[in-house]
């Protein structure tokens, strides 16, 4: 629709907007670096670009686009991802409630492997599987082979997601003081939790 138009300071624009409106990847993010350390909030955020470059690979050679095409592909994506997302924001508000007495939490509060989430969360996002096979073309500027473009853009949006979300859980990890107090930690746990159930509804009524 808009191709063959669009210059690449537009495209990065809009791919940068949409990189930091909040989403299950920077919830999922904030559990990690909140409930542990700001090393897994990092490795969190790795595995999330790890599934970027997983679904841009997917994209290029049109694998995703089937995927997008199919009802039932992406109600099982759909499925599973909102599944994943309840359970840790149901973790997240167990965690609330069991270290309620404690002064503070360690590492092992949050379990599994953080990069490890951060790619479950990011490939089993619908809304990204949807995103690139769909609009992800359209931004493609004018000049540019169709494929080589999107491979561009995949690397562009993947390297503003790094940056973001990384700045982010460094950002957390300057205010620790203030997150190692329990009653705050708590808080955390308790708006990580609500957060990250409400992004698993919301994806579980999602449509392509």
């Amino acid at each position: 629709m808009m191709r063959g138009v669009l210059t690449v300071p537009y495209a990065v624009g809009i791919l940068a907007a949409l990189t930091v409106v909040p989403g299950p990847d920077m919830a999922v993010a904030t559990k990690r670096a909140i409930a542990a350390c700001w090393q897994d909030g990092l490795k969190t955020v790795g595995g999330v670009t790890a599934g970027l470059l997983g679904w841009g690979l997917l994209t290029v050679v049109g694998l995703a686009a089937l995927l997008a095409a199919s009802a039932t592909a992406y109600t099982i994506v759909k499925l599973s991802g909102a599944a994943f997302l309840l359970v840790l924001g149901i973790q997240a508000l167990l965690h609330s409630r069991k270290h309620a007495a404690q002064s503070g939490l360690t590492t092992s509060s949050a379990g599994g492997n953080p990069w490890r989430t951060g790619l479950i969360s990011n490939l089993f996002n619908p809304k990204i599987a949807v995103f690139y096979p769909g609009p992800l073309p359209t931004l493609v500027p004018s000049g540019l082979v169709p494929q080589a473009g999107m491979a561009v853009l995949v690397l562009i949006h993947t390297a503003l997601t790094l940056v973001w979300l990384a700045s982010y859980v460094l950002l957390l990890a300057k205010a620790r003081a203030f997150f190692e107090k329990p009653a705050v930690r708590r808080a955390m746990h308790r708006i990580t939790g609500v957060v990250l159930i409400g992004f698993g509804s919301k994806v579980a009524s999602s449509q392509p």
